[in-house]
């Protein structure tokens, strides 16, 4: 039972909240049981007040004692509405505190593409936004206020054992039964169920589509506009509607609530009368016994509302995450320096690799030799593992079966952050940072000498001034077009290389780019890069003759190896996408490629 409250989302929730703040969390819990209380503290200061007068005493007493009370009702509402937003808007920022070291603290990145993470990482992600519920600095109130009702109910019922015993048993309890006659679900059971967060989702992407400007192109173009429009209502629709569902009064009528609670008023109430009747109480206690009936009712209104299961679910989805992706994304960690290297070779022994949660192996007994300071172009078609060969010696995972050895040492053995920071790598779906040119090349910083080198050897020497923000939506920023954008990632690469790193890996970094411009691309860096190693990898076979070997891959395998002469001369694959690619800008005579391409 113990073990059973403790993971309840509720309970949990509210374990974060000193963790967010412990001082403003403790204040807002004594502030919180302060209210509670008042109710029945009131109806005692009356009965005492109305005592008074009956009796003929003083009246300061009394009057001092229902005015403070009075007063506190009044005053505590605001600073309790105060201390929620603020300690609301705390807990949001610890959580997004929580989701991003989840997110970004596994050395590896598995946990960010396993499908089972994805609900999880959906509702973290956006729910402070009030997309699907209040933002947690407004729905603490709401917590706050239906907790105060509850303690409120439950410490007007506990004034009512001085009446009778029974009385608060059979009161309380009757007010208390609503909450299970009324059953409202979205109290008792939790409401973001696989369909909701799937509604949920569809609704945001549609949404984002809407409104965000890369899609803004073909929405209008293919006049799209109603149909996501359509998609989007349609998606909030069912949304609401399953909540409805989940929240919606069932399984016992409203009638039936209130007869079982007007029997216990009438109950209670009529034992009251007649106790008066017979002298057995005061007008004074009459009136507190009265006030303390009413204010019982509370029990019905308060308790675990709405906003604390809106709350509760987020807050949820970050601690899983934090529990669940670690593990996911667990990397062994080697104790031996991984600087200077390679400077030998990079070697693929024997690797299989499959992606977690799918069979299929992307990599099937992959061998492959590098020699250190070469240029090695990998080509074939899409889905044919190169993107992975770069994930795998970027250590974001680990093979399946097998290994890789930097200069004949298992790259597992090297320790991790020593490693990465021999590796510069350019993949396709690169970051754009919304900072200046500088901070973009060198976001670690690098002295202006070889970033501006860096750049030129990018071809990105003229794009704009080292200190311009690389975005419209900042004051003298500029955008810049996709393959602006290629160059300064190249340019990044490049300036890794001049702090130090040994191994280049290009992953379609000039997909934006005409094959021209892809070939300019790839000469500057094979031009730039001559001390290290370098890796090309793309789709293109007709831009990479340059490089010192190519590796035709094809379903996770080499199936051809050698330079551009040796691969041409064999007739085998190579050549066939080769002459097939280079074609499209061959002159008047059909299979023969223009200048440049042989």
């Amino acid at each position: 039972m113990i073990n059973w409250l403790r993971e309840r989302p509720e309970i949990r929730y509210f374990g974060i909240l000193p963790k967010a703040d412990s001082w403003l969390a403790s204040l807002w819990w004594l502030v919180l049981a302060t209210r509670g209380l008042l109710p029945a503290l009131f109806a005692v200061a009356m009965g005492s007040l109305v005592g008074a007068v009956n009796d003929g005493d003083d009246l300061t007493l009394p009057l001092t004692m229902v005015g403070s009370v009075f007063v506190l009702l009044q005053v505590l509402s605001p600073i309790h509405l105060v201390l929620s937003a603020n300690l609301g808007s705390r807990t949001a920022a610890w959580l997004y505190d929580e989701l991003t070291l989840a997110c970004l603290s596994p050395p590896g990145m598995a946990h960010l593409e396993n499908p089972r993470h994805i609900n999880d990482l959906t509702m973290a992600r956006d729910f402070d936004l009030g997309i699907s519920g209040p933002p947690l600095s407004i729905s603490m109130d709401f917590i706050a206020s239906g907790l105060v009702e509850f303690i409120g109910g439950l410490s007007s019922a506990i004034v009512l054992f001085f009446f009778a015993w029974w009385a608060p048993l059979l009161l309380g309890g009757a007010w208390l039964s609503t909450h299970w006659l009324l059953r409202e679900s979205g109290v008792w059971k939790d409401r973001n169920t696989d369909q909701v967060q799937s509604a949920q989702r569809q609704a945001d992407y549609a949404y984002r589509i809407a409104v965000d400007p890369p899609a803004a192109k073909e929405l209008r173009l293919f006049g799209l506009s109603d149909w996501i429009v359509a998609r989007f209502q349609g998606s909030r629709q069912l949304l609401h509607d399953l909540r409805w569902e989940a929240t919606r009064l069932r399984e016992r009528s409203v009638a039936l609530s209130m007869v079982v609670v007007i029997l216990a008023n009438v109950v209670v109430f009529m034992a009251m009368a007649n106790a008066a009747m017979d002298g057995e109480i005061g007008l004074d206690q009459m009136v507190t016994f009265a006030a303390a009936a009413f204010s019982t009712s509370m029990i019905a209104f308060g308790g675990l509302s709405w906003a604390l299961d809106g709350a509760a679910a987020p807050a949820g989805s970050v601690l899983r995450l934090r529990e669940q992706m670690a593990p996911t994304a667990r990397l062994a960690q080697g104790e031996r320096s991984g600087l200077g290297m390679p400077h030998q070779s990079v070697a693929f022994e024997q690797v299989t690799f499959s992606y977690p949660g799918f069979t299929t192996p992307v990599l099937k007994n992959f061998s492959l030799n590098i020699p250190a300071g070469s240029s090695l172009a990998i080509v074939g078609s899409n889905g044919a593992g190169k993107t992975t060969l770069a994930k795998l010696l970027c250590r974001l995972y680990d093979p399946t079966e097998g290994g890789i050895r930097i200069d004949g040492t298992p790259l597992v053995g090297l320790e991790l952050s020593s490693w990465r920071r021999q590796v510069a790598a350019v993949f396709q779906d690169f970051i754009r940072f919304e900072l200046t040119l500088r901070e973009n090349v060198a976001p670690l910083g690098a002295p202006d000498s070889d970033i501006v080198a860096s750049l030129v050897a990018a071809g990105a020497a003229d794009f704009t001034g080292l200190d311009t923000v690389l975005a419209k939506a900042y004051r003298g920023g500029v955008d810049l077009s996709g393959g602006q954008w290629q160059r300064i990632a190249l340019a990044r690469a490049l300036c890794a290389v001049r702090q130090g790193a040994r191994l280049v890996l290009l992953d379609e970094p000039t997909a934006q780019l005409d094959v021209r411009g892809e070939m300019e691309i790839f000469d500057r860096i094979l031009d730039a890069t001559r001390e290290v190693t370098t890796i090309l990898i793309s789709h293109r076979f007709s831009t990479v003759r340059r490089a010192d070997r190519i590796c035709v891959l094809e379903a996770g395998r080499v199936i051809e190896l050698g330079s551009h002469e040796q691969l041409m001369a064999s007739g085998g694959r190579y050549r066939t996408m080769f002459d097939l690619q280079a074609a499209r800008f061959a002159g008047p005579k059909a299979g023969e490629a223009v200048d440049g391409l042989d």
